[in-house]
């Protein structure tokens, strides 16, 4: 089965599941794993490798409203190089540094593929859960999307400095506290837009009405897309972008954005049933973990 058949196999023996990810007493915890097949296109450095893989369970944390407070990871590689270890360590520390958070360590051994587990940690005593959006509310998102698709397509294309740049995203845990106070549900959009939608859909028992040309375009898909039908397949279906996708009251947008370091964009309502674009039906697509 795929990931999203085994995580609903589960659902019934973890009903504290659901989430970016898990508050105990106050304590957010959350945890990723990466491998070079599926999560490390050729030409990625060892110093991106870290910051991704570190930076993609921080956002989680984000997603929460959570202040970010560390992280650690577990490294397996074929080799145990020791210019590769300290790069990815460097990157991995930076990582947290952006986010306000510590990299504490973690374990390593040699192992067949390239693979990173990261485990991340927060604190927040009122979690941003994904089951909050009211009919009424505006969806939102944080900065642009498409970025990690264009990064694809320029390691493709073998223009490695720029992919590895584009690669590394900053985790959005500041922005996730200042939402803290007004956003009624929030994820990390690492699925895709349509596919987070309608994940949101589900936990709150709503619908969702977005337009396209309200969708934020990272400046970089322009330059990698093929036609508009593409462009639009980059920024809602690709994922792995790490940005907040949101819901708000619509009388405290003005506020949340003056409060945010990054741009905030309505590119919707939430309605009472149904995901659409533009009035059509929004696919559920998005990023799946596995090998094609």
């Amino acid at each position: 089965m795929d990931e999203r058949s085994a995580l609903r196999l589960l659902a019934a023996d973890l009903p504290a599941a659901g989430d970016d990810a898990a508050v105990v007493n106050g304590l957010v915890v959350t945890t990723d794993m990466l491998h070079e097949t599926t999560d490390f296109p050729t030409g990625t450095t060892r110093y991106t490798a870290g910051w991704r893989a570190v930076a993609a369970s921080l956002s989680d944390v984000a997603a929460m409203g959570a202040d970010a407070t560390a992280a650690v990871a577990a490294y397996g590689a074929p080799t145990l190089d020791e210019t590769e270890l300290r790069d990815f360590v460097r990157g991995a520390r930076e990582a947290c540094e952006a986010a306000g958070a510590d990299y504490v360590g973690g374990d390593l051994d040699t192992h067949g593929e390239f693979t990173v587990a990261t485990t991340a940690l927060g604190e927040t005593d009122a979690p941003i859960l994904r089951s909050g959006a009211t009919p009424g509310d505006v969806v939102c998102v944080t900065g642009a999307l498409g970025r990690s698709a264009a990064a694809l397509r320029a390691f493709d294309a073998g223009d490695h400095d720029r992919a590895n740049d584009l690669f590394r995203f900053t985790p959005r845990v500041a922005a996730g506290v200042a939402l803290r106070p007004h956003a009624t549900a929030a994820m990390d959009s690492s699925d895709g837009l349509a596919r987070s939608l309608h994940q949101l859909a589900d936990a709150s028992d709503c619908g969702f009405e977005v337009e396209w040309d309200a969708v934020p375009v990272h400046d970089a898909v322009t330059d990698y897309a093929r036609d508009p039908d593409d462009e639009r397949a980059m920024i809602a279906y690709f994922g792995e972008d790490f940005e907040l996708v949101f819901t708000l009251p619509a009388g405290a947008v003005s506020a949340v954005r003056d409060a945010l370091s990054v741009p905030l964009t309505v590119v919707g309502d939430v309605t009472r049933e149904g995901v659409l674009a533009d009035d059509v039906p929004l696919p559920d697509e998005g990023y799946t973990h596995a090998d094609d």
